[in-house]
């Protein structure tokens, strides 16, 4: 951020006086650098509290223009820090306008502490009209089911407790997002004299599980006799010893290792042990290296048995199966999160980072031989003509990049897993989690901002369907001086919804010619660049040839390295390459 930005006027002087100083007093005590915000009456009190008590640092404010960025930054910097930020939501309006990005963040496993705001509790205190539409008797259910903890505390006392316990079940794995909701009441109760607050280290969520002992000699014993092991690698840390772990864990066993485009980075796709491009479902070869592995360990793998009914025809593998998740701590029926119910021979229960270190150590020196014969991947499928594709925005993106380093936060459905190469913990992100169309911009801005510093040129991928619904969330960008690049893949339609209408019109013997009505951003085709332009972005007019498009490249990453903002808006051909992505279950033959 830049220095004397939105600084206030004797900020930070103001000793400990109201209910909601003692909220934000704990927030600095949680060493939390941001909070993200759409300002709201429902939380005066706080806000006041983050401006004039703390002095508008340590947390700084970020104001977004939507409750739902507001909660995708905070996504977003989790993605590449592992830690949570803080977000406010305007009473229950804000909170309805925010439910999407939180099931995002509650799919994906991110920890983050969401301050929400009710009027009065005590009807005495409330306004006329106003306040008594914006409170509601229990305003955590909104989202009960898809955070790990919701509490509304009924005085500063009680707060201190509420929150602590938060920054707690935040931080404990599996992680997920929590929410305190602050009686406006309460905010604005003023102290008799200032609250204690606990030292806070010493409500630390704890180390993670370790691997049952008897688990871990079985696991041990089946990866070192497998003539094919097969490595799953799907949601783990970015942790680069983590990240060096699982490369010599599979050198040791001569493991083939697979990983998914919906996870992050897992592991090196040059690698001579990833033989494959990275997934979001089974290509045919991929199927073929799972029907072919008779040990597979499974790390934090998204949808492990659904993958087997699309690899295998059956949702369990007839190979022996070593499952380490601990995901299912947060399995709870509402949300269908929690797929379909793998079999497995060996259920480990603790972070794929607690079990490979111990799956080295207890292996013990010595090299795999496995009797895995050649794994050829599909040759991608391009139209050889004018029109822009994936595949050309990497190509130039590559050369606009040349030696730099960067950071992918994501891409759109159909970005095929062959046209970027992954070799480090921090160069993919992974997807929203939730699949709720408009948490991309978001998303990248939080990442960005968690990267500012770092060397990395963040780069976010998106279709045109979620630029355009998260489109002013740039704004925040620009406004905090965040360095990013948005490519927008624009094949100017919904896509993915084309070819389920064309499925299901090809099921009930109708016109398949008319899949694309009521799908095409068309007639006008909105002008993305224009919108970003307005909102402080560098962007130049949408480009549909190669050559307009290494150019605008070439300039949006010198942008970008230099310290701004840039879009870049791509023309595409529509269409995926079916070793990518199957929308609507299609096939080739029909």
């Amino acid at each position: 951020m830049s220095e004397g930005k939105e600084r206030p006027v004797q900020g930070g002087q103001f000793e400990m006086g109201w209910g909601s100083d003692v909220i934000a007093q704990m927030l600095r005590d949680f060493g939390i650098d941001y909070i993200t915000l759409n300002p709201g009456a429902s939380y005066r009190g706080f806000h006041d509290s983050l401006v004039n008590y703390l002095g508008n640092r340590d947390p700084q404010m970020l104001v977004a223009m939507h409750e739902e960025h507001a909660v995708a930054i905070a996504h977003g910097y989790a993605k590449v820090t592992d830690k949570p930020m803080a977000v406010a939501v305007h009473s229950n309006v804000g909170l309805m306008h925010a439910t999407m990005a939180i099931f995002n963040a509650w799919c994906d496993r991110v920890p983050m502490l969401i301050l929400g705001a009710t009027g009065p509790v005590d009807a005495a205190q409330r306004r006329p009209w106003i306040e008594w539409i914006h409170t509601a008797k229990d305003q955590g259910a909104l989202i009960r089911d898809y955070v790990k903890w919701d509490d509304q505390p009924g005085s500063p006392e009680a707060a201190v407790e509420s929150m602590l316990r938060a920054w707690q079940i935040t931080r404990t794995t599996p992680n997920g997002p929590v929410y305190v909701c602050m009686d406006l009441g309460v905010q604005e109760q003023q102290l008799d004299a200032p609250i204690a607050i606990p030292d806070v280290s010493r409500y630390e969520p704890g180390g993670d599980p370790a691997p049952a002992l008897a688990d871990l000699a079985r696991a041990v014993e089946l990866l070192a006799n497998a003539e094919r092991p097969l490595i799953l690698g799907g949601k783990v840390s970015r942790e680069a010893g983590a990240w060096a772990d699982r490369i010599r864990l599979a050198e040791r066993l001569d493991a083939r290792v697979l990983t998914d485009l919906k996870a992050g980075a897992a592991f090196p796709t040059d690698h001579v042990l990833h033989p494959l491009p990275p997934i979001k479902r089974p290509s045919k070869a991929a199927c073929a290296m799972i029907a072919e592995a008779d040990v597979i360990l499974a790390l934090e793998w998204i949808d492990l048995a659904g993958t087997f009914k699309q690899a295998l025809g059956q949702t369990e593998s007839e190979a022996t199966l070593i499952n380490c998740t601990v995901d299912p701590y947060l399995h709870n029926g509402w949300s269908m999160d929690h797929h379909i119910l793998p079999a497995a021979d060996i259920r480990i229960l603790c972070r794929p980072d607690s079990l490979v270190p111990a799956l080295l150590e207890a292996l013990g020196d010595g090299a795999g031989h496995a009797a895995w014969g050649t794994i050829e991947a599909e040759p991608p499928e391009r139209s050889g003509g004018d029109a822009l594709d994936y595949q050309d925005i990497a190509n130039a993106l590559t050369a606009a990049l040349g030696d730099r380093k960067s950071t992918i936060t994501g891409v759109p459905i159909g970005w095929p897993g062959y046209a970027w190469p992954i070799n480090e913990p921090l160069d993919y992100l992974g997807g929203d989690g939730g699949a709720g169309i408009g948490s991309g911009p978001g998303i990248a801005i939080g990442a960005a901002l968690a990267l500012k510093g770092s060397g990395r040129v963040p780069v976010a991928i998106l279709g045109d369907g979620d630029t355009t619904m998260g489109i002013n969330a740039l704004w925040t960008a620009a406004k905090y001086r965040i360095p990013l690049l948005i490519v927008v893949a624009n094949n100017r339609s919904y896509f993915n919804d084309e070819l389920h209408q064309e499925r299901i019109a090809r099921t009930r013997s109708r016109p398949e010619e008319n899949r694309w009505i009521g799908q095409r951003l068309e007639d006008p085709v909105p002008d993305i660049s224009a919108l970003a332009r307005g909102f402080g972005w560098t962007a130049p007019d949408a480009v549909a040839t190669k050559d307009d498009l290494m150019q605008a490249m070439t300039d949006a990453v010198a942008t970008v390295a230099a310290g701004g903002q840039a879009l870049v808006d791509v023309h595409i051909m529509r269409g995926y390459d079916p070793t990518v992505v199957n929308p609507g279950g299609m096939d080739k033959s029909g």
